[in-house]
């Protein structure tokens, strides 16, 4: 490859990049008003293998283990009580977590991400 081949392909992930990142901060100011039932459907195909059909977590692919959707502890985090969080976490991944961009690679468009992000609030205790 080429020098100039390889700063046209750098150029362009760092577009598609910025690109991603201004989609999730305009995204992030409301709050999610998906469909639990449709996510669950991603949720059950793209998140079970790290985060469990239950919600549990645990999985430790890189740095911290998987969240456990069900711990009360998780859910008083300050920055969880804020879709903007999941959406950001579940658009442009995490590195070192391993947690995978699905927005910005395009394998899940903005409405799946909103229905997903509805599913994940299905694990939440219930408060007493």
């Amino acid at each position: 490859m080429s020098f100039k081949t390889l700063r046209i392909t750098g150029i362009a992930l760092i577009m598609a990049a910025a690109l991603g990142a201004s989609f999730a901060i305009a995204a992030s100011a409301q709050a999610s008003k998906g469909d639990a039932a449709a996510g669950k459907a991603i949720f059950t195909t793209k998140c079970v293998a790290c985060h469990k059909a239950d919600g549990s977590g645990g999985m430790k692919l890189t740095g911290n283990p998987t969240p456990n959707w069900k711990d009360p502890k998780v859910w008083a985090d300050p920055k969880r009580k804020d879709d903007a969080y999941l959406r950001d976490c579940i658009t442009n991944g995490k590195i070192k977590s391993g947690m995978v961009a699905w927005g910005s690679t395009k394998q899940l468009k903005p409405d799946q991400i909103e229905n997903l992000i509805a599913y994940i609030h299905t694990f939440q205790p219930k408060k007493k």
